[in-house]
């Protein structure tokens, strides 16, 4: 499984965040990869994780959202998960993560870009 490359479309005004689709599993295997990918953009903007097109996720998954929420609270920018599909709000709730990474009501940027499964 290989990720496409990320589609920026413009970037997003001052204090706000840009939303990135992730359209995959967020599964052991490719947990790393989600970190490797988004760690960077984490550090230097506001992310809004669009989970809409995750049916999967489990622990590892889990982790990973953890670790990104980490590494913006240190580098001083925003992560959070919007419109998670039905499981993965589940999951979210079960483990008390809801509160902390859902975007709720906050104001989202126009810059959109998009990871997911690419052509082989």
């Amino acid at each position: 499984m290989t990720l496409s490359s990320f589609s920026n479309s413009a970037s997003a005004p001052t204090g706000l965040a840009t939303q990135i689709h992730l359209n995959y599993e967020l599964v052991r295997g490719t947990e790393s990869r989600v970190i490797d990918d988004l760690m960077p953009v984490v550090r230097q903007e506001s992310v809004a994780l669009n989970l809409s097109g995750v049916e999967r996720i489990d622990a590892a998954g889990i982790a990973a959202l953890i670790t990104l929420y980490c590494t913006s609270v240190e580098a001083g920018t925003e992560f959070s998960v919007v419109e998670p599909s039905t499981h993965v709000l589940e999951l979210l709730r079960l483990v008390g993560l809801e509160p902390i990474l859902l975007a709720g009501d906050r104001p989202m940027g126009a810059s959109r870009r998009r990871i997911g499964r690419s052509a082989a």
